[in-house]
């Protein structure tokens, strides 16, 4: 099986188990917690597989719910409102605070 069927077989799994969490969010998380689907084993290891900058795939086994590691894919991708990205672009151009110095 082909690491990119791996991957959508990953998405798959990680989908249905926030299914089930939100249902289960719903009932205000009432006892007992719900049953998930054990997790396959032949996605154990799962290599992150993103072209790195040496033209190699990349060999990391801690992957994110995407099929990625965190330098391929897990972090955040900005601001998405209008509203974000404006508080976003003023991040620079906050001076800083001055901190008084006690003295002993």
């Amino acid at each position: 099986m082909s690491s990119q069927e791996q991957r959508k077989r990953l998405k798959e799994y990680y989908r249905e188990c926030s299914q089930i969490h939100a249902a289960w969010a719903e009932r205000h998380y009432q006892y007992p917690p719900p049953k998930t689907k054990p997790f396959p084993p032949d996605l154990i290891g799962l290599e992150c597989g993103a072209k790195t900058r040496a033209g190699t795939p990349c060999k990391q086994k801690s992957t994110y719910a995407n099929g990625r590691c965190k330098w391929h894919g897990g972090c955040s991708t900005g601001a998405k409102t209008l509203e974000g990205k404006k508080r976003s672009a003023l991040n620079g151009f906050c001076p800083k605070t001055k901190r008084s110095h006690s003295t002993r």
